[in-house]
């Protein structure tokens, strides 16, 4: 059930992924994205959480590291919003990482620093 919940925010993003930068374009900055892109998908009913705190576990420990996830969409999915020129292997492993440390199986990346959207979206599961 939960992957159907994945799969279905996950439309839902790439949709108002779309919009945003449609209507946005490329050039700003990642914070003036995220905002826009949690109001579109709130806007079509998906709950969304904002800058979420990611403790990392080390054995016994856990540490408060100051990661934290750009949104997640109906507890289901992650999403990283970028706004650069290139995006590199090393964001990559960020949202796999990101992925394993929340128990979350599913991540969008998205770049909004291109001409086309779908030049700028990747999707990452586990």
């Amino acid at each position: 059930m939960e992957d159907g919940r994945a799969q279905t925010a996950a439309k839902a993003a790439v949709d108002a992924g779309l919009k945003v930068h449609k209507t946005l374009g490329p050039g700003l900055l990642e914070s003036a994205y995220e905002l826009c892109l949690a109001y579109e998908l709130a806007e079509r009913g998906h709950h969304i959480d904002r800058q979420v705190n990611l403790p990392i576990a080390y054995g016994t420990l856990t540490l408060d590291a100051s990661y934290r996830l750009d949104l997640v969409v109906d507890e289901v999915l992650i999403i990283e919003v970028k706004a650069v020129e290139t995006v590199l292997p090393l964001h990559h492993a960020q949202l796999l990482t990101y992925l394993k440390l929340s128990k979350l199986r599913l991540g969008l990346l998205m770049n909004f620093n291109v001409a086309l959207f779908k030049d700028g979206l990747k999707r990452l599961s586990l």
